[in-house]
């Protein structure tokens, strides 16, 4: 494995009597995007607030790229922290400055630079993070999803190699939230800097994060992959992830993959050997040009329309469902044939293809009015399996089998049309 980029050894943090951080042990990777998960309270913000040097340890040692800041020199440090740049979770904007002005303020206040020279800086900024509508504004004219661009803008205007986020999500309604997530993850792919976040609120971390680091108990009790995380087994699943991740089935209708892995192993356990399942599997094309073109915010709203379009017709059968990938939606029919399922997704086709009163199409609806003309194709293919097949195994037989089952254009701008 790589040096880490920051590692904490046996790092200890009191305020009095109070031990909040206790022989904390953790490694962050450079390129990656980092997810800190846990409780509110339970000392997140402040491993933050350690690794850019704002609160020295009681006890252990920070490592920068292999270093021990303690042992370093004062320019050294200066270095390595002027790599790093901060997202606060109030945005901290200042409201009688313009977004222009609040953007530019850190080259200001920290280089040399010509004002010709921030000028240019900002003004990328701002086309890259599609601020250019709001240049002139200020903070209380924008909706919170701008504000929250504004502050990243902010952030990233000194070109910074590492990327710290305090609660990104707080305060956003829940749809708002994903848009957030998937904001960061797009401009952290785009700009190409080390992500850190820290949450209270379980977020798409499927999706979004490379690894996930969970703070239980004063501790560092899981680090690993996504994939990792759903077979870690202690109390803090029950004490955090169970309590939070009702939040997917709110931003999607969709359950998380490991609700949708209990739901399906206990209907596994239900089963009569030899009784038969399918899975579905719909795929929303064009996701990455709808983000492109119409935002972030559109591609949740696309994704929480699918997700409560494919439980109101196959929730009643049994059916229960997750997210896949960022634009696959996973549908599970217990004690069903292929016959069955075939037969429900007819009439989800029926549906959708019917009059166009449909949410997915007031959706689309709602997108095309913005004077920008897409197109939403879903895919859908069914696969049967039984008990002791394989369920990766029955998901990519069913995504072998997908076939068009739907799209959504619009014609020289002037209505929607399928």
């Amino acid at each position: 494995m790589n040096t880490p980029l920051i590692e904490f050894q046996n790092v200890t943090k009191r305020f009095g009597s109070r031990t909040i951080l206790e022989r904390v042990n953790l490694q962050l990777y450079e390129g990656e995007v980092t997810t800190i998960i846990g409780l509110s309270g339970s000392g997140k913000s402040l491993l933050l607030k350690q690794m850019i040097g704002l609160i020295l340890p009681d006890e252990g040692t920070i490592l920068f790229r292999g270093k021990p800041l303690n042992g370093m020199k004062k320019t050294e440090i200066g270095t390595s922290f002027a790599q790093m740049s901060y997202m606060f979770q109030d945005n901290a904007l200042f409201d009688s400055m313009t977004v222009y002005e609040n953007i530019a303020l850190p080259l200001q206040e920290t280089t040399n630079l010509s004002r010709a020279e921030i000028d240019r800086r900002v003004l990328v900024r701002i086309e890259q993070t599609e601020l250019g509508d709001a240049i002139n504004k200020f903070p209380a004219e924008l909706s919170g999803g701008m504000q929250k661009r504004v502050a990243l803008a902010r952030a990233l205007i000194n070109d910074p190699q590492i990327v710290l986020f305090d609660e990104p999500t707080s305060g956003q309604d829940p749809v708002r939230k994903n848009a957030i997530l998937s904001m960061i993850a797009q401009y952290q792919r785009k700009f190409g800097f080390t992500a850190i976040l820290v949450s209270h609120e379980i977020p798409d971390v499927y999706f979004i994060s490379n690894r996930i680091l969970a703070l239980y108990d004063r501790q560092i009790v899981f680090q690993g992959t996504p994939e990792e995380l759903e077979n870690f087994d202690h109390p803090f699943k029950d004490e955090v992830i169970h309590s939070l991740e009702a939040l997917q089935k709110e931003l999607s209708g969709l359950y998380s993959k490991r609700q949708f892995k209990i739901l399906n192993h206990a209907q596994l356990k239900r089963r009569e050997f030899g009784e038969n399942y399918c899975v579905v599997i719909f795929t929303l094309e064009e996701l990455n040009t709808i983000m492109t073109r119409l935002g972030h915010d559109a591609v949740q709203e696309a994704i929480h329309s699918m997700g409560l379009y494919i439980d109101k017709h196959f929730g009643p059968s049994g059916g229960f469902s997750t997210r896949h990938r960022i634009n696959e939606v996973i549908t599970m029919l217990p004690y069903s044939d292929i016959a069955d399922a075939q037969s429900i997704l007819l009439d989800f086709i029926k549906d959708f293809q019917g009059k166009g009163n449909n949410d997915i199409w007031a959706l689309y609806r709602k997108l095309v009015s913005q004077e920008e003309c897409v197109e939403l194709t879903i895919m859908a293919g069914v696969a049967q399996g039984q008990p002791l097949d394989e369920i990766d195994s029955v998901i990519d037989a069913a995504k072998s089998q997908q076939k068009e089952i739907g799209r959504l254009q619009c014609v020289e701008r002037r209505g929607v049309n399928r």
